[in-house]
């Protein structure tokens, strides 16, 4: 008895699209705050805003329990090793937002003690630039980041 290869593909295929559309409203999120950024990063989690309509509202203590890492503010050498840490304790699958300027590239902190853009220390998935971003814009960013876990490993 043989198997048809193209029914299986198929199979597969589906299964991967249903897991991406579970996984994209359903976002564990785990936020590593360091600076001013995290004000602006409680104001969009609050109902005027409502990140749960995303899937996002509850964040983790664990990082063991989340698939999205959130990195808010300004990242030192001294503090680099320690968030890497944190990302390789994730499970896979996982995503990591850089939120606000700082993050993203240093910001205004060109220095020896600030890592310019956490992209040096672990991949980053979406970038939400701003000083800081406003809630919006981490709702475009939350968006974003939907469509490409709903992509799965496509998007990689």
């Amino acid at each position: 008895m043989s198997v048809d290869a193209a029914k299986l593909n198929w199979m597969t295929t589906r299964l991967d699209a249903a897991l991406g559309w579970a996984r994209k409203f359903s976002i564990f999120q785990y936020p590593f705050v360091t600076a001013c950024c995290g004000m602006e990063y409680m104001a969009t989690a609050t109902s005027h805003y409502d990140m749960d309509r995303f899937g996002a509202g509850f964040p983790r203590f664990s990082p063991r329990q989340a698939d999205v890492l959130f990195v808010v503010g300004t990242i030192s050498h001294k503090l680099a090793p320690m968030l890497r840490r944190v990302y390789d304790q994730m499970t896979e699958p996982k995503w990591v937002v850089a939120f606000g300027v700082c993050t993203c590239t240093g910001g205004f902190y060109d220095n020896y003690a600030t890592v310019q853009g956490i992209d040096t220390v672990m991949p980053v998935d979406v970038y939400i630039p701003g000083c800081p971003p406003r809630p919006e814009n981490v709702l475009d960013g939350l968006i974003k980041l939907q469509e490409k876990i709903a992509q799965g490993e496509l998007a990689r």
